[in-house]
C-alpha cells in the first residue's frame, strides 16, 4: 500500500509541475474568461449558451489532461529509464500501473475542482446579468461535470492502456483520440443502423459495426449538457449506468493494461 501511494503521489506531484498541462489549464482558464462575451451574441438565451461554453471549455480541458497524461506517463519512464530503476524496488509493475492510473484521476479531479469553480462563478454572473426563465440547477451543472471527471477518467484508462503497449508517445495519443472520436459518436450510428435507414446496409457491415459498437466505449452515455443547460429533469437510471459503466470499464481497461505491462520486455 505504501508504494502505491508513492506512486500516486508522484505522479500527482509530476503532473502539477508539467508546462504543457499548465498551458491546458491556462488555456482552459481563458476560455471560461472569454464566455461572457462570447454568450452575448445569443440575446434570447445568454444564460443557456453561457453554461453550454462554460461545459466544452472544462470538457476539452479535461480531455487534453487526460490524453496527454496518460499517453506519457509509461513512455516518458521508459525513456527515461526510470521504470528500469523503480522496478528494481519492492514494486509490482502492477502496483506501478495502477498508482500511475491513480495520480492521473486526482489531477483530473482537482482540475475539474478549480475549472467548476470557475465556471460556476461564470455561469453566476451571466444568469445574474441575464436572467432567463429556466433557473440554473447547479446539482444538473455539478453532474454534467461529476460525469465528464468518469469520463475521461475512461479516457486516461485506455491512454494508459495503449501506452502500455507501445514504445512511443505518438500511437497512445493519436489512437486515443480516434478511439474518443469514435466512442464519441458510435452511438449516433448504432441508432442509425438499427432504424429503418438501416435496411439498405448489408447484414455483414452492420455485424461489424455492431461489434466495434459494443467493443469501444460509449462516451455519448456522460453527455448530461443538455440537462444542465434547460434544467432537464434527470432518470437516476441513466446517472446510476453511467457511473458504473464508467467504473466497470476503466476497471477492466486497468486490469488488461497491468497485464500487458507485467509481460512487457523493457529495456
Amino acid at each position: 500500500m505504501t508504494s502505491f501511494i508513492n506512486q500516486v503521489r508522484l505522479t500527482f506531484l509530476w503532473a502539477l509541475r508539467d508546462k504543457i498541462l499548465h498551458a491546458v489549464l491556462g488555456v482552459a482558464l481563458l476560455m471560461l474568461v472569454l464566455v461572457p462575451v462570447l454568450s452575448l451574441f445569443s440575446m434570447r438565451q445568454v444564460q443557456e449558451l453561457a453554461i453550454t461554453l462554460t461545459l466544452s471549455a472544462i470538457s476539452f480541458s479535461l480531455l487534453g489532461i487526460s490524453v496527454f497524461l496518460g499517453s506519457s506517463s509509461i513512455w516518458r519512464d521508459i525513456e527515461r529509464r526510470y521504470t528500469s530503476s523503480v522496478l528494481t524496488l519492492p514494486l509490482t509493475r502492477t502496483t506501478y500501473v495502477a498508482g500511475r492510473l491513480a495520480g492521473i484521476l486526482l489531477f483530473i479531479v482537482l482540475s475539474a475542482l478549480v475549472l467548476g469553480i470557475a465556471g460556476a462563478c461564470v455561469i453566476a454572473a451571466m444568469s445574474g446579468y441575464y436572467p432567463s426563465d429556466v433557473p440554473v440547477r447547479w446539482s444538473h451543472v455539478a453532474i454534467a461535470i461529476g460525469c465528464n471527471v468518469v469520463k475521461y477518467a475512461l479516457v486516461a484508462a485506455l491512454a494508459l492502456l495503449l501506452s502500455s503497449i507501445s514504445t512511443s508517445f505518438f500511437l497512445p495519443f493519436f489512437g486515443t483520440v480516434i478511439l474518443y472520436l469514435a466512442g464519441s459518436g458510435s452511438q449516433d450510428v448504432y441508432e442509425y443502423i438499427s432504424s429503418s435507414y438501416g435496411s439498405t446496409i448489408p447484414k455483414a457491415f452492420i455485424a461489424v459495426i455492431k461489434l466495434i459498437y459494443y467493443l469501444i466505449p460509449n462516451l455519448a452515455i456522460f453527455d448530461f449538457t443538455l440537462n444542465a443547460v434547460y434544467g432537464l429533469p434527470l432518470t437516476w437510471e441513466g446517472l446510476f449506468f453511467a457511473l458504473a459503466y464508467g467504473m466497470v470499464y476503466t476497471l477492466i481497461l486497468l486490469i488488461i493494461a497491468c497485464s500487458i505491462f507485467g509481460r512487457r520486455q523493457l529495456p
